[in-house]
């Protein structure tokens, strides 16, 4: 008895501990900032939804009537809210140019080269290759040294080049990075094998899967490969984000890895075995590969991004910056699907890949609108093109900002959070490399929301998005994701959220016949306000925290101590 009358001393200490530290987190937040939290309207962010998302805006592809469509509804929107145009020559517009490369496989080929002799491959099923802008008639042939991952990580006391010389020779690397790694840095060091191996030395890369990876197969890679690359062009209509120095890159089947490996002083199984362990590994494999790439430019396309600003009241901060981003864009018709709600269904509508996103942000811009006296610092709102081509909106944006790029002190991206169940938690991607997570960590205690760590880091979710084109440019930067507890114990939000991309990610099934959690999506316009807002009023701008990995090799100088 004596023990039971303690557990309920020692549970209701435990309750009032909870209640004080949510009044100090309340009272942290000044009353008008509490009161347009509670404003927040579900209803209006389905709304936005199924209008961005709806059959005639086709997907929203860029350079499509349906992309401008969406740009106009969200620039309507924040006009009505009072918002100012911030974009290029007072307009709420940033024109983005984009062109499009394809490969012409009729003049392009992958062979083996051993003594001698060349054992030639086909396109789409053993190999598929990238297009290469700056070389768009390239011939190399060359030894190919295999390098684990292609990963070089000094911080993390890693590096796969580690006793070769691979200048001049064709680097082969596995996807990924090692399981070990920090999530984040697994995600960057995973999206940059390209730059590393030119910093080798490397003329040429293959790339290729575990046994054990399901997710990039060359069948299902080959149809969207054959779509090309696109990237933003300068004046001189130079593309950005390129690698003049490679000449080549394939990406390979599983059966063709083994046969790379058939002269190796190491076989492919235990180089698989070695990577698996997360051992650093590189050795010649005693081969050449003969690639020729021939690479057509397929389109241009007028791409743009939508910008406005809610002027800050601070007669000094008001110079400074917060950017609040959701992508516009998504992948507009394709062939028809089987499985979508409608049969024979073509039309990507990306209702959750990112109308979500994009509605969420309107109404976290009312929330903002909504204050008696605006933040101390202004308040960006940029709805960005391009995300599904690779960020290009966004880098253009970060790259050439309407605004002074030294002014800009943070970003808040917001793309398909995943609001299938109600929001208990949260995985703030971002937080733990700056002081930004000061802010979260408040938000979260006033909403009641619980900070989790990745549950998918094999996803590489921090390079998949827009704010990571703001954390290149050094701009600390959050991307706030929904975190897994669903309040149901027979409901997995990990094994959901996998199934999700399994099964209805980038398809014609991500429509508005989905069974969303509007009160979910409202939690995180008031997340996103808040971590907005708070970070707007402090005297201080955001810094990187002392040491960070991202902070030190983009931070330039506004690094904490």
């Amino acid at each position: 008895m004596q023990h039971f009358t303690t557990t309920i001393a020692l549970s209701l200490l435990i309750t009032l501990a909870g209640v004080n530290q949510l009044m100090g987190q309340s009272n942290a937040i000044p009353a008008d900032a509490q009161q347009a939290v509670k404003t927040v309207r579900p209803e209006a962010i389905r709304t936005h939804m199924s209008i961005l998302a709806n059959d005639s805006l086709k997907g929203r592809k860029p350079g499509t009537r349906g992309f401008a469509m969406a740009a106009d509804y969200v620039v309507g929107q924040l006009k009505a809210l009072g918002l100012q145009p911030a974009g290029e020559n007072n307009t709420f517009r940033q024109n983005v140019p984009l062109r499009r490369w394809q490969v012409k496989e009729s003049n392009s080929s992958l062979a083996l080269v051993s003594n001698g002799r060349e054992l030639p491959f086909t396109y789409g099923k053993q190999f598929i290759l990238n297009p290469s802008p700056d070389n768009p008639n390239s011939d190399i042939m060359a030894p190919v040294i295999f390098v684990g991952y292609g990963v070089t990580a000094p911080d993390l006391g890693y590096d796969d080049y580690t006793g070769v010389d691979v200048k001049g020779k064709i680097v082969a690397f596995l996807n990924g990075a090692p399981a070990t790694f920090p999530s984040n840095q697994r995600a960057y060091n995973s999206s940059s094998k390209a730059e590393n191996a030119v910093a080798h030395g490397a003329i040429g890369t293959i790339a290729f899967s575990l046994p054990t990876d399901l997710r990039s197969r060359i069948e299902t890679a080959a149809p969207r490969a054959r779509q090309g690359i696109t990237r933003w062009v300068d004046k001189d209509g130079k593309p950005k984000s390129t690698f003049p120095a490679l000449k080549g890159a394939a990406s390979i089947s599983d059966s063709l890895a083994k046969l790379l490996f058939a002269n190796a002083p190491t076989s492919f199984s235990e180089a698989m075995g070695q990577a698996m362990k997360n051992r650093p590994q590189a050795f010649p494999l005693n081969v050449s590969v003969h690639m020729k790439t021939q690479t057509d430019i397929a389109e241009d396309i007028a791409g743009f991004n939508v910008v406005a600003v809610l002027p800050g009241s601070d007669p000094a901060l008001k110079n400074e910056y917060i950017v609040q981003v959701a992508h516009l864009d998504h992948l507009g018709v394709g062939r028809p699907v089987k499985g979508a709600s409608t049969p024979g269904d073509s039309i990507f509508n990306g209702a959750h890949d990112n109308a979500s996103g994009v509605a969420i942000m309107l109404e976290t811009a009312r929330l903002y609108a909504s204050l008696s006296k605006a933040p101390r610092r202004s308040i960006l709102f940029v709805g960005v093109t391009g995300e599904e081509m690779g960020l290009l909106g966004s880098d253009y944006f970060a790259s050439n900002p309407t605004v002074p790029k030294d002014k800009i002190v943070a970003n808040l991206t917001l793309d398909m959070p995943f609001f299938f169940h109600p929001l208990l938690d949260i995985v703030p991607y971002g937080a733990e490399h700056s002081s930004l997570n000061k802010e979260v960590k408040q938000a979260a205690a006033f909403l009641g929301v619980q900070i989790s760590p990745d549950p998918i880091p094999e996803q590489t979710v921090f390079m998949r998005s827009d704010h990571f084109s703001f954390v290149r440019q050094g701009i600390p930067a959050l991307f706030i994701k929904s975190g897994s507890q669903t309040g149901n114990p027979n409901l997995d939000g990990t094994k959901l959220n996998l199934e999700w991309r399994a099964t209805i990610y980038h398809t014609p099934q991500d429509d508005m016949n989905q069974p969303f959690d509007f009160n979910s999506a409202a939690k995180h316009a008031q997340l996103q306000f808040l971590v907005g807002y708070l970070t707007a009023q402090e005297s201080q701008r955001p810094t990187w925290n002392k040491g960070d990995f991202f902070g030190t090799k983009f931070g330039k100088g506004n690094v904490g101590q």
